[in-house]
């Protein structure tokens, strides 16, 4: 497995723990994805779907490698009050990011990225009510090991 796929795999057991006791205000009741899910395809909300996107990479000397990669989180959330509770939701998921820059990715040799930092938080502003949906966009620097 790549380490695009371990850094989202182990992206999504963090955000799994958000289960609505403090800190959190929000549960996501194991609906954490590590695909992209169509609306007609959510069942149970809220739901964060977890993407890899693009990566990029620095070489420097002494043959080392930075590779950033960009990480897409797609939340829905329903409800009366859908922006309040994706407000929430997109709190708690930005605590669980912060809490977890340095994500280890592989604990058999000690992997973790550098850091992982939020880029971008957008949502859809109400419109889709009763349906709430938000992204939030960021990068993880890792150092890629060559085999």
């Amino acid at each position: 497995m790549s380490a695009r796929s371990r850094i989202v795999d182990a992206l999504i057991e963090k955000l799994k723990v958000i289960n609505g006791s403090a800190p959190y205000k929000s549960s996501v009741s194991g609906n954490v994805f590590g695909k992209m899910k169509f609306y007609d395809e959510i069942q149970d909300f809220p739901t964060v779907c977890v993407i890899s996107g693009y990566e990029s990479r620095e070489y420097l000397p002494a043959d080392f490698t930075w590779g950033f990669l960009n990480i897409s989180l797609k939340i829905y959330v329903e409800g009366e009050n859908s922006q309040e509770l994706l407000e929430n939701l997109l709190s708690d998921i930005e605590y669980v990011i912060t809490k977890n820059e340095q994500l280890q990715y592989d604990a058999g040799v000690g992997e973790q990225t550098a850091e992982i930092l939020i880029t971008s938080i957008q949502t859809d502003e109400g419109v889709m009510a009763p349906l709430g949906v938000g992204e939030i966009n960021c990068t993880a620097r890792y150092q890629v090991i060559k085999s």
